[in-house]
C-alpha cells in the first residue's frame, strides 16, 4: 500500500494540491475497501484519525476530478471505489434492491461487446469515450433465494 500511496502522492502534488495526513486516511480506507463505500461510511474508518466529514468529501471531490476514484450515484447517495488501478475498459455495477449492495459485473466476453459498441459509437458520432457508468438493478442471487420478495 505505501507504494500506491508514493503514486498518488506524485499524481495530487503534481496539481498543486498537498498530500496530506487526513487524504492518505481517505485514500487507505478506499484501497483497503472491498466494497463501494458513501462518504458517511468512509467517515466512520477515519474519524478515529481526526479526518471531519468535511475532510472527507473535499478529498473525494479532488480524488474523483484527478480520476483516482470512481463515483457512483445511486437514489442519491454516491458511492466511491478506487478507479485507477482497475485498468478495465468496462466496469459494470449491480445494485441489489432489497439489500443495497453494490457488486462489480466482471465479464471478458462483455468486455469485448463493449469495447466494440464504444468503437461504433466514437466512429459515428466523432467522440471519444473515456469512461462509462453502466448500473444494473435487481436482486442479487442471495436475495433471489429469499421467498418473500415479490418481483415485478
Amino acid at each position: 500500500m505505501e507504494k500506491d500511496l508514493i503514486y498518488f502522492k506524485k499524481i495530487i502534488e503534481n496539481k498543486g494540491y498537498k498530500f496530506t495526513r487526513q487524504k492518505q486516511c481517505v485514500l487507505k480506507t478506499l484501497i483497503k475497501s472491498s466494497i463501494h463505500l458513501n462518504a458517511e461510511e468512509i467517515y466512520i474508518n477515519v474519524k478515529n484519525y481526526s479526518v471531519g466529514l468535511a475532510t472527507v468529501y473535499r478529498s473525494l471531490k479532488m480524488f474523483s476530478e484527478l480520476n483516482i476514484i470512481k463515483e457512483i450515484s445511486i437514489n442519491g447517495v454516491n458511492y466511491y471505489e478506487m478507479k485507477i488501478f482497475s485498468g478495465k475498459p468496462l466496469h459494470i455495477h449491480f445494485k441489489c434492491i432489497k439489500c443495497n449492495s453494490i457488486m462489480d459485473i466482471d465479464n471478458k466476453s462483455l468486455e469485448l461487446d463493449y469495447l466494440r459498441l464504444n468503437n461504433k459509437i466514437e466512429k459515428e458520432n466523432n467522440l471519444i469515450v473515456s469512461d462509462a457508468n453502466i448500473m444494473l438493478i435487481g436482486l442479487c442471487s442471495k436475495c433471489r433465494e429469499d421467498k418473500n420478495v415479490k418481483t415485478n
